[in-house]
């Protein structure tokens, strides 16, 4: 996949080119309506399909102190939108500069940079530009002077309302796994790149791999039966979520995964982690025998669940 940075870039692009513009956090059905338009638009006309996002997410530069949990890092998200069959994506860079931007500047922004856009898809309730005042009525209006149309994708329903990453995050952030799993069109997964820690999994007899993520909402603490992707891999595993109650820690929510049968340096990788089932909240045991065998017991019934059928 062609990963851009600058808006510039678009020109590289062959054309035709349509573009799907959203935020995109989660790819849930709603997003995937919006990239499925856009690649049947450029199948249509013989071009090429592109994808405009941004990074960070425009929250935590418009309002940082309530910036919106994350249901996918840019770079999982980047992933999901290969996986779906995106070939080139405009990854801007928001910024407060570029929050100021005009919402009509930003269209003549990006059609002179892109001669040969001919198609802009976006989700009905799309907003950009300063103060959010660009919509779908602004791309009907400029789009005959400027050399595009414009495909305004109708909201996605489930269970009576209209999806959509607040209403996703919620259902994470409760626990409600299966909801999450209905909206967003797969189960829930966190992605995030193996850090070094302290190495109490391993003196316990479960190493460990702790991940550093990217300010992606978590499910409720505790412990989870998960399956693992990386590097073209799939593992099972049970995974804590929590601020480990039974060892010294400074309090911070932190997730890390026991990969089953696996021996290995995972240092630096990137893993996706699957949430599967909850088996239990987290808890303080009273030594390290106990905790032991509540590990154990933890990774039997974890095997149980993930056993092929």
């Amino acid at each position: 996949m062609n990963v851009f940075r600058r808006i510039d870039d678009l020109g590289k692009i062959p054309g035709p080119l349509v573009l799907a513009a959203g935020v995109f956090d989660g790819m849930h059905h709603g997003h995937r309506a919006v990239l499925a338009a856009a690649l049947s638009a450029a199948r249509e006309m013989g071009g090429t399909a592109a994808a405009l996002t941004f990074d960070p997410h425009p929250s935590k530069i418009l309002r940082p102190d309530r910036a919106s949990r994350l249901l996918t890092s840019t770079p999982h998200k980047l992933a999901l939108m290969e996986e779906f069959g995106m070939q080139n994506v405009l990854v801007v860079p928001f910024t407060q500069a570029f929050a100021a931007i005009e919402a009509e500047a930003f269209l003549r922004q990006l059609c002179a940079a892109a001669p040969a856009l001919r198609r802009v898809c976006v989700g009905r309730a799309w907003r950009f530009g300063s103060k959010r005042a660009g919509d779908g009525a602004l791309l009907h209006r400029l789009g005959p002077e400027l050399g595009f149309e414009t495909t305004e994708v109708e909201p996605v329903e489930i269970d009576g309302a209209v999806i959509s990453s607040t209403r996703i995050r919620q259902a994470v952030e409760e626990g409600d796994l299966d909801a999450a799993e209905r909206l967003l069109g797969r189960r829930y997964t966190v992605a995030g790149t193996v850090c070094r820690g302290a190495g109490l999994g391993r003196q316990l007899g479960f190493p460990t791999a702790n991940l550093s993520t990217h300010n992606e909402q978590f499910p409720p603490d505790g412990v989870y039966a998960v399956r693992v992707h990386f590097a073209g891999t799939d593992l099972s595993g049970v995974a804590n979520i929590g601020v480990r109650p039974s060892v010294a820690s400074n309090g911070d929510r932190l997730l890390e995964v026991y990969l089953f049968d696996f021996s290995g340096d995972l240092y630096d990788r990137d893993l996706e982690v699957k949430f599967v089932a909850f088996l239990r909240p987290e808890k303080r045991f009273p030594g390290k025998e106990v905790l032991q065998n509540q590990i154990r017991e933890d990774a039997a019934h974890a095997r149980r669940i993930l056993a092929p059928e």
